[in-house]
């Protein structure tokens, strides 16, 4: 039985609809728990904690109905550490932001560890212990509330920014979200008829540095217009702000605290020495590149390497601008085949390797690069449990230790999780 939900392959079924009173049984990857239909089929329970006894309505199908999705529409007999969901929105039929709202903070963060520690072990045979740290949220926000400074609000067929049901294109209206900042809410004022031609979406961007701006997107998720660009931080070894401008749909991490938060956790992972060479892939916008960069100085070397054009362009201008001594070889395309066609200017190796890939990860020919580069430490960060698990298991197939996967709850009341692994260079 796999414990990470697929997305539904159909909603015509004639069990969609249907109704059930079943058992709940542990969390699954993907904002659900697992349950069982009468026949013994896998149901993605939604709006359901472990050990609960509640009323299902199938939803969905999977491929050929091997397994089915479903909501929680009636508790009767609640777990431990429910709650009413804060925000009137969540809940079955509501926006798909949320997939916790009905868990307590710690709750939350215990099943997000437990949900990494199974990807880990079933995915990759690696058995550690996953610790969750909570970020800091914003002074005087209720606690896993106003944390988010991205997003994106669609428009209903009235012209308002509103939110979309779970795994469907309808926008249901809103007047607030709670997880997003109030400088958020405030710039794109949801509920609010936006007459605009050709309007689909708002980008609402509270950045660290600069004003909050809405970006008016179109249904290809084109900018109409220019792209404003808006400023953001990065962190220093002695705790400064650095920082760093790019375009507002360029990616940036969502809680305000992450930042700051992986960096540390990273620099202080990796001990970078002066003279050392860091390769930075899928580098973005220099997150970790610039305090690497200033880490190793002068005598050392940093290697970027990120798809995006604007986002290098960014890193490029926060280099000049923080750490001017370093030298720095910043690549525009694939991780793997700019590694493969790269060489050092001086015939160096890597050091240290950060790696940060998109939700599918870094895939088995970036990693044995990474194994095959000769870094005495490697930083892993990911926001996707299932894919970290297959490269760490990857890397210890390589020859590379696994030495510690730390969680962050980055985002409260979802069941997204940042995690961050450190490992030693193959022995």
């Amino acid at each position: 039985m796999s414990s990470r939900a697929s997305r539904p392959h159909a909603r015509s079924s004639a069990l969609v609809g249907a109704e059930a009173e079943l058992e709940v049984g542990p969390v699954a990857h993907g904002g659900h728990c697992v349950a069982r239909w009468e026949d013994g089929r896998v149901v993605f329970v939604r709006h359901a904690l472990p050990g609960e006894l509640v009323r299902v309505r199938v939803t969905g199908v999977g491929p050929r109905e091997r397994h089915l999705f479903a909501d929680a529409v009636e508790v009767l007999r609640a777990a431990e550490g429910r709650r009413e969901a804060p925000c009137r929105y969540a809940g079955p039929g509501g926006c798909g932001g949320c997939d916790l709202q009905h868990a307590e903070l710690p709750l939350q963060r215990e099943l997000k560890a437990q949900v990494v520690r199974e990807q880990l072990q079933r995915l990759a045979g690696i058995d550690l212990p996953v610790e969750l740290r909570e970020l800091p949220g914003p002074p005087g926000a209720a606690p896993g509330e106003r944390w988010r400074t991205r997003v994106e609000f669609a428009l209903d067929p009235a012209g308002r920014p509103g939110l979309r049901r779970h795994r469907s294109r309808e926008v249901i209206p809103v007047e607030d979200c709670r997880i997003a900042t109030e400088e958020v809410v405030r710039i794109a004022a949801p509920g609010r008829p936006r007459p605009q031609q050709g309007l689909a979406a708002l980008d609402a961007v509270g950045p660290a540095g600069s004003p909050a701006v809405a970006v008016p997107v179109d249904a290809r998720g084109r900018v109409l217009g220019r792209e404003p660009v808006i400023t953001e931080a990065t962190r220093g070894a002695a705790g400064e702000s650095l920082p760093v401008r790019l375009g507002a749909r360029g990616f940036w991490q969502a809680h305000r605290g992450a930042v700051a938060a992986y960096v540390d956790h990273v620099v202080a992972g990796l001990e970078p020495r002066p003279g050392e060479v860091v390769w930075d892939l899928y580098c973005g916008s220099g997150a970790f590149t610039v305090p690497l960069a200033r880490a190793v100085g002068e005598r050392g070397a940093v290697l970027g390497v990120e798809g995006y054009e604007p986002a290098v362009d960014a890193c490029a201008a926060a280099l000049e601008e923080h750490a001017p001594a370093t030298p720095a070889d910043l690549l525009v395309g694939d991780v793997g085949r700019m590694l493969a066609a790269w060489e050092d200017p001086e015939g160096r190796s890597a050091d240290l390797v950060v790696l940060d890939p998109p939700r599918a990860g870094a895939g088995r020919e970036v990693m044995a690069q990474v194994a095959a580069s000769g870094a005495r430490r490697v930083a892993y960060v990911a926001c996707d449990p299932a894919a970290l698990a297959r490269d760490l298991g990857t890397a210890r197939d390589l020859g590379m230790t696994v030495e510690s996967v730390v969680g962050f709850d980055a985002f409260p009341n979802t069941h997204h999780v940042e995690a961050i692994a450190l490992l030693g260079g193959p022995v």
